[in-house]
């Protein structure tokens, strides 16, 4: 069984993050994610994105970005070796401690086939909002998830029996309206 480390993301990381990118996204032969917004995400965001290890190899990661009281979470790669695994699971440990105490609402954007994200943002409490068509460009949609703040709420208890937050963890303040 793999022991995970997971951390929030650093400049140095850019390399370990394309190689990912081209690892889990372009051997299937979907577009990969430019190195500019890599580049943003290693360099500005590394707060709220977040690189997992096992044994010392990079082997997922979590890209989003916090604007104002919204979170956006753009992408979850995990490994092909590790699907399946508890490291979806420590990703979204530290993405959710992370957004929880400065956030009112989380975004996804999801492609229609992809059922186990769309199952990963309902378990997580994520009402799907719209179609968004040409998202990345003509011919690629996109659903949007919305969770707002009431739905952390109501989630808790989910979210503290998967580990997504401590059971003594008091719900955070709303930030509407400051």
């Amino acid at each position: 069984m793999a022991r995970y480390t997971v951390r929030t993301l650093k400049s140095s990381d850019f390399e370990l993050l394309m190689h990912l990118e081209e690892t889990i996204f372009g051997a299937q032969g979907e577009k990969l994610l430019g190195p500019y917004y890599v580049r943003l995400c290693c360099d500005f965001f590394g707060d709220t994105c977040f690189i997992a290890f096992a044994e010392g190899q990079a082997v997922g990661y979590v890209l989003s970005f916090v604007k104002g009281t919204e979170a956006y979470c753009t992408t979850l790669g995990v490994h092909p070796d590790f699907r399946a695994t508890r490291l979806t699971l420590h990703l979204l440990t530290a993405f959710t401690r992370a957004i929880m105490p400065k956030v009112d609402v989380c975004w996804f954007t999801v492609d229609e086939d992809n059922k186990a994200a769309r199952a990963l943002h309902t378990v997580l409490g994520a009402e799907e909002v719209g179609v968004r068509s040409d998202f990345y460009g003509p011919g690629q949609p996109r659903i949007v998830s919305r969770i707002d703040r009431h739905a952390f709420e109501r989630s808790r208890r989910r979210y503290e029996r998967l580990g997504l937050v401590d059971h003594h963890e008091p719900p955070q303040a709303t930030h509407a309206g400051a």
